[in-house]
């Protein structure tokens, strides 16, 4: 009997899986790779939600545990995925600034926001109103952690490539049984594909979709990433990716019309010279209304789990998540009633 079966091997799948492991505990992980979400991501990584100027939520907690989660994952695949790269935030007017510098006053953001104005001009972009900076940032190449991790759990024979069959899940009185592989406990990480998982598939999951771009823009010299509507992120070689839109009505993972006319208008705003998109990509992320994880156990089985619902900050939040659904199984410790699928116990009638 193994430890975990962990259903999904993107930033959910893989975090719990790392955190597993870590804690000599045995693993076997399913995955189809039918959710393409973390693969496309964007990846980045940032302390403040720049549309608002506030905090992340649990932002100081959660970058302690990740930036020591990819310094061990980077040991362990002897590759390179988390980049620190500062991002600058484009003024568009000086109320921008002025808020800004409103925001940096705030205890909770003053660490994550610089109060000195950057200046420097970057060819390719027009900024007179120059770029407030923001710190402890970066990305996280997901597209390289996924195809890397999965190398490693295939050379350890700790991967089955399938599709998961729910109806061959038998609940054991301690454990469960999945075909002829048994385990203590089952880990459904997803994303998206939960909505066809009959455990949990009552939770209010739901998908926004996002459309990224990879560009050739030879003229434009940048060596941070660049957000404002959209983040401009410098991959070498003239390329950049450019993301996300947001739409929360279609939950196909294929590029449409409307998101490229989107990217494209909103590049044109932050840049001043000639580009070519050289890829399109769409996945589906999953997102609840209430922008907090998914997590937990099932209330009628202390077996069956769920980490789901990172949305579009998976690279920091799944760490952090991740551990506290091992410590919420392994040592009793009570999850934060933020993130404990609990919150969406149906209401008694009076």
């Amino acid at each position: 009997m193994i430890d975990y079966l962990i259903v999904g091997c993107g930033l959910a799948g893989i975090s719990f899986s790392e955190i597993a492991l870590a804690n000599n505990k045995s693993i076997l992980v399913v995955d189809n790779e039918s959710q393409n979400s973390s693969k496309i991501a964007g990846g980045l990584y940032n302390p403040v939600i720049l549309k608002r100027f506030s905090e992340v939520w649990q932002a100081k907690e959660q970058l302690i545990l990740m930036n020591q989660f990819y310094v061990n994952l980077e040991q362990k695949l002897k590759i390179k995925v988390d980049f620190k790269t500062p991002i600058l935030r484009k003024f568009f007017s000086i109320e921008e600034q002025n808020n800004w510098f409103a925001a940096s006053d705030k205890p909770a953001l003053a660490p994550f926001l610089s109060t000195s104005i950057i200046t420097k001009k970057y060819s390719g972009i027009d900024s007179p109103f120059n770029y407030g900076e923001v710190l402890h940032t970066g990305y996280v190449d997901t597209a390289s952690l996924l195809e890397h991790y999965k190398k490693y759990l295939l050379q350890e024979q700790l991967l089955l490539q399938e599709s998961f069959d729910y109806e061959k899940l038998e609940v054991l009185s301690k454990g469960i049984r999945y075909k002829n592989i048994e385990a203590k406990h089952i880990v459904f990480a997803e994303g998206f594909g939960l909505h066809a998982n009959p455990y949990f598939n009552n939770l209010p999951l739901d998908g926004t979709k996002g459309e990224l771009f990879i560009i050739k823009a030879p003229e434009l010299n940048l060596d941070v990433i660049v957000n404002t509507s959209v983040f401009i992120l410098p991959l070498g070689d003239g390329l950049f990716k450019v993301g996300a839109t947001y739409n929360w009505k279609d939950k196909t993972d294929l590029p449409t019309e409307e998101g490229r006319k989107e990217l494209t208008d909103r590049i044109k705003e932050i840049i001043n010279c000639e580009f070519e998109i050289v890829a399109h990509f769409a996945g589906v992320r999953p997102t609840v209304k209430d922008r907090r994880p998914l997590v937990g156990t099932h209330k009628d089985y202390q077996s069956i789990h769920v980490l789901n619902g990172l949305g579009t900050r998976g690279v920091m939040l799944g760490p952090a998540m991740a551990q506290s659904l091992f410590d919420s199984i392994e040592k009793g410790i009570p999850f934060d009633k933020e993130i404990n699928i609990d919150r969406f116990k149906p209401k008694n009638k009076s």
